[in-house]
């Protein structure tokens, strides 16, 4: 085996509900990780050590790849090493998991790279160890999570496609949930209202309000999309996003979308395209 190639996919929050808060300060949250057939693409060679290319404005030490790569090595106490390359396609700090992806694809590259036979129970413990969002990637289906995001159960969303548009600013997630006016108290939900009808018009992000106010770009975004259909906001932002029912749809939402905002048309889907490639099934 000399070369890999893996998706690292994005995700989407289809909505995102603050719970509760533990002692420890973290946030307790329900939300539904759709995954999209859209994102960053991952190459892993052997090599004598750890090897990342450059990702402009990210120090290597701080890359969510190499950190994955050197938990892995630690986890297993290999010596093997690797020449990663990174293809960067989404945004920092946009609410699409873009660095968590990344770092689950390399430790499912990385795995199957140097044989080391780590189930996917395994690799998203040591996931959780790098981010609440990065199980879901490893686990490789849309889910539904709660707890701080890494207690997930699978589900099956409907076939849709998704405009997604970048405001082009960085949202700080810290400084979201740190902000006293963020919702923290909605009610529980149960997995059941997915299948009610019009569901989806219910959905809601708690960050919105909070990130409208401190963010004027994702609040214009989310103005413009608005037109179109429920347009929300993924994660903490600053990506915002809605659904359609089809392709030809979404493209023409996209061709209307003017500077400086850029966006992406992307299919959901509910196995990740990373496990695809790979060829493994998704852990139920």
């Amino acid at each position: 085996m000399t070369r890999l190639v893996l998706p690292a996919p994005a995700k989407l929050n289809l909505f995102l509900h603050v719970t509760g808060r533990r002692a420890d300060g973290y946030h307790l949250l329900q939300t539904v990780f759709q995954l999209l057939d859209h994102g960053d693409t991952l190459t892993v060679e052997p090599a004598d050590t750890l090897l990342l290319n450059d990702i402009p404005g990210v120090r290597a030490d701080d890359n969510l790849v190499l950190r994955a790569a050197r938990a892995l090595q630690a986890h297993t106490g290999t010596r093997a090493g690797a020449r990663i390359t990174l293809e960067k396609r989404l945004p920092a700090g946009g609410g699409l998991g873009g660095g968590s992806s990344d770092a689950a694809s390399a430790l499912l590259t990385l795995n199957r790279l140097w044989q080391l036979g780590l189930g996917l129970d395994e690799l998203a413990a040591i996931g959780l160890g790098l981010g609440a969002d990065v199980p879901v990637f490893v686990r490789g289906h849309t889910a539904f999570a709660e707890g701080v995001g890494e207690v997930l159960t699978p589900v099956d969303m409907p076939a849709r496609w998704f405009v997604v548009v970048n405001p082009g600013c960085h949202v700080e997630t810290a400084r979201i949930f740190r902000d006293p006016s963020l919702t923290r108290d909605t009610p529980l939900m149960k997995m059941a209202a997915l299948r009610e009808p019009g569901y989806e018009s219910r959905f809601r992000n708690d960050c919105e309000a909070v990130v409208r106010r401190l963010h004027r770009e994702v609040a214009e975004a989310l103005d413009w999309l608005g037109q179109f259909g429920n347009a929300r906001l993924t994660g903490t932002g600053a990506c915002v996003f809605i659904a359609t029912e089809s392709e030809p749809e979404a493209r023409r939402i996209l061709q209307r979308l003017l500077p400086p905002f850029t966006g992406f048309v992307a299919r959901g889907v509910n196995v990740s395209p990373a496990h695809a490639a790979l060829g493994e099934q998704p852990a139920a």
